[in-house]
C-alpha cells in the first residue's frame, strides 16, 4: 500500500509542476524566447499526461494485486511494468492521432507525439528504477 501512496504523491507533485508550466506558458509564448522553448512549453502537457498515465495505471495494477486478485491471479512484476506503458501508449498515441477525443480536442502535432513517447519512456524507466511492489506486504 505504501507504494501506491508514494505513486500518488509523485502524481500530485507532477500535477503541480504541470500547472506551473501552464501558468508561465502565455508570457513565454508572447516573449522573444527561442522557438525550441516555445515548442517545449506547448508540448510539455503531453509529456506529463503520459508520465502521470503510467503512474496511475501502475497504481491501479498495484491496487488490484493488493485488494482484488487472489494469489493465483496477481499480475507479475515484469508483466505489470511492461503492459502499463503499452496501455498508456495506446491511449496517448491514439488520442494524438485523433482516433478518439477522450482527453479533449487535440490538434495533431508531431512534437506532441514525441513528448508523449518521452513521457511514456520516462514512466517506464521510473518503474524499472523504483520497482514498486506488486505483492501484498506479507509476500515480500
Amino acid at each position: 500500500m505504501k507504494d501506491i501512496i508514494r505513486l500518488t504523491k509523485i502524481q500530485f507533485a507532477l500535477i503541480i509542476v504541470f500547472v506551473i508550466f501552464k501558468l508561465i506558458r502565455p508570457p513565454v509564448l508572447q516573449s522573444s524566447a527561442p522557438e525550441w522553448v516555445k515548442i517545449a512549453l506547448l508540448s510539455l502537457p503531453n509529456f506529463f499526461e503520459a508520465l502521470i498515465g503510467v503512474l496511475v495505471l501502475t497504481g491501479m495494477g498495484l491496487y488490484l494485486n493488493l485488494r482484488v486478485f487472489n494469489e493465483r491471479r496477481r499480475i507479475r512484476k515484469h508483466v505489470l511494468y511492461a503492459i502499463v506503458p503499452i496501455i498508456g501508449g495506446v491511449y496517448v498515441i491514439t488520442q494524438e492521432l485523433k482516433i478518439h477525443n477522450l482527453g479533449g480536442n487535440n490538434v495533431y502535432d508531431s512534437n506532441d507525439v514525441i513528448f508523449s513517447v518521452i513521457g511514456l519512456l520516462t514512466g517506464y524507466l521510473f518503474l524499472l528504477l523504483t520497482k514498486p511492489n506488486v505483492y501484498p506486504e506479507a509476500e515480500r
